[in-house]
């Protein structure tokens, strides 16, 4: 017996989201997810209008039954993929950003785990954001670990949209409203509640990074909000971490750890400035994560743990970090 024996309930739930998006990408998205290995009885697409200004309902109506269209007024993308949540009936859970598309063969072995593997509570995978080329499909089956094993051990890719999940992993976990930066703040605590991840490399995501998203914006005060939310995101990790059990307690200490890493690191590059750098980085140590915690996660995480504890080394890295490409 498989998870797909369940005629009644759809194995997966894809959550679109979309705002003031060319109706042509949101068909491109929609169209990648009609050509995946699913039946439609297996699938659910649910596309969450988030107050477009203009409603792209007319556009969709040659998907007819494939598609569920949700329109709402504007809250954000946290309140759409909430919204998503809501509506879904799915085993599972996809999200995926309506400018972006899934890619086939990668894709396809990901739902192939979790057809014949029924104890995956995730599975993880990798993205493309240079072409959506299709991609070799992985030829062994990774071997499973828990959510917190994996996150103790790995850095992690904060994206919602890089993993299927199974919808009870979620419990009452939601994405925080207004804030930006709230999938660094949900994935973690969604890895921590899973019991069995799948951790591939299969390139399986395509992500359309346009140069007019939020996450290329040099507006200033676009640029301060993120660093506060930033801020809001970590203290918040930090303090859940002090509440659960020893070993999710490290796991999620790492992850803290490095999403201050890349928030010191993201704040000399806007900035290139050393005396604001100096000022957040007091605001983190006033809050207990200053100085990043003597760990050896990776080489890079060492080296800059030491760079930032001396004005000499924060100086250096003032200089020659906006000069250096920054590592995925």
């Amino acid at each position: 017996m498989t998870v797909t024996d369940n005629t009644q309930q759809p194995l997966v739930s894809f959550i679109v989201t979309c705002y003031n998006l060319p109706v042509e990408m949101l068909c491109e998205c929609i169209d990648s997810i009609l050509r995946l290995s699913l039946d439609p009885s297996e699938r659910e697409i649910i596309v969450v209008d988030d107050g477009s200004d203009q409603s792209p309902m007319n556009d969709l109506l040659k998907y007819g039954d494939d598609i569920i269209y949700v329109r709402q007024k504007n809250g954000g993308l946290s309140a759409a993929r909430n919204k998503g949540i809501e509506v879904a009936t799915g085993i599972y859970l996809q999200f995926v950003d309506g400018d972006d598309q899934l890619i086939r063969l990668g894709y396809d072995s990901c739902l192939n785990i979790i057809r014949h593997h029924l104890d995956a509570d995730m599975v993880l995978f990798d993205f493309d954001e240079h072409e959506c080329s299709e991609q070799a499909i992985m030829n062994e089956i990774p071997a499973p670990m828990s959510g917190t094993d994996y996150m103790r051990h790995h850095n992690i890719h904060g994206t919602a949209w890089g993993y299927l999940f199974r919808r009870n992993t979620l419990s009452d976990l939601r994405f925080t409203p207004g804030i930006y930066h709230e999938d660094e703040e949900f994935t973690p605590q969604l890895l921590i509640r899973a019991e069995t991840v799948y951790p591939t490399m299969v390139k399986a995501y395509f992500y359309n990074r346009r140069p007019d998203s939020i996450i290329t914006s040099q507006d200033k005060a676009h640029i301060e909000k993120r660093f506060d939310d930033m801020l809001q995101v970590i203290r918040h990790l930090h303090q859940t971490a002090d509440r659960l059990p020893n070993n999710d307690q490290l796991a999620m200490e790492r992850r803290v750890a490095q999403l201050t890493m890349d928030y010191i690191h993201n704040v000399i590059l806007q900035t290139r400035s050393q005396a604001i750098t100096q000022q957040r980085i007091e605001t983190l140590r006033a809050e207990g994560l200053f100085p990043l915690p003597d760990r050896n996660y990776t080489k890079k995480y060492q080296w800059f743990r030491r760079m930032t504890n001396s004005r000499l080394g924060l100086s250096v890295l003032v200089r020659i970090l906006p000069l250096m490409k920054k590592e995925r």
